[in-house]
């Protein structure tokens, strides 16, 4: 039996939620310069693999909203315009653009398993480091060697270990709750 049809209050409910966890994410720090370990990453792949690309980015565009209007919800209790256009406002950008293409590749297959999403999630981190370390680079002045160092290198094993809970989480998750079709049904 299909689940009844869903209202865009719904999809902007979860998207909400998903935006909540994101910053409550970012405030799980290990502190590194210049940039910190969080489960930002965690929240923004389980966001698309859940909602789908428009609920998952939707998501992370209320949470980049909210840090930037003053509220403290960016790594380590940061808030502002000045961390959106600072050394990590890419990894922000890349987050809703990451949670876009995670969500649109699961939709592909939703009845797919853990790979499927493991992959998914593999290609939306690939949009987030991509983007939070070329805006690393270009703010930071360094060079692109230096950038992916310290930008990418040192989150290599935790983002795996991320990945990896994320695609079971949510593969298991979309089996019990049929989120993602009714966070869509407006689209």
């Amino acid at each position: 039996m299909k689940p009844p049809s869903s209202s865009p209050v719904r999809s902007m409910v979860y998207a909400s939620m998903f935006g909540a966890l994101t910053a409550i994410g970012a405030l799980i720090v290990i502190p590194m310069q210049p940039v910190p370990f969080t489960l930002q990453t965690f929240f923004t792949g389980l966001s698309g693999a859940l909602l789908g690309g428009y609920a998952g980015a939707l998501s992370q565009i209320v949470y980049v909203i909210l840090g930037c209007i003053g509220l403290p919800v960016f790594a380590g209790g940061k808030a502002g315009l000045g961390v959106l256009f600072g050394p990590t406002g890419g990894y922000l950008i890349g987050f809703i653009a990451g949670a876009y293409i995670i969500g649109k590749i699961v939709e592909a297959r939703p009845q797919a398993g853990v790979l499927w999403s493991a992959m998914a999630i593999l290609v939306g981190d690939l949009v987030i480091y991509g983007l939070g370390t070329l805006q690393l680079a270009m703010v930071a002045h360094l060079s692109p060697g230096k950038a992916i160092l310290v930008g990418i290198v040192p989150f290599l094993i935790p983002e795996l270990i991320k990945l990896i809970a994320a695609a079971i989480l949510s593969s298991r998750l979309r089996k019990r709750l049929p989120i993602m079709e009714k966070a869509n049904d407006h689209n």
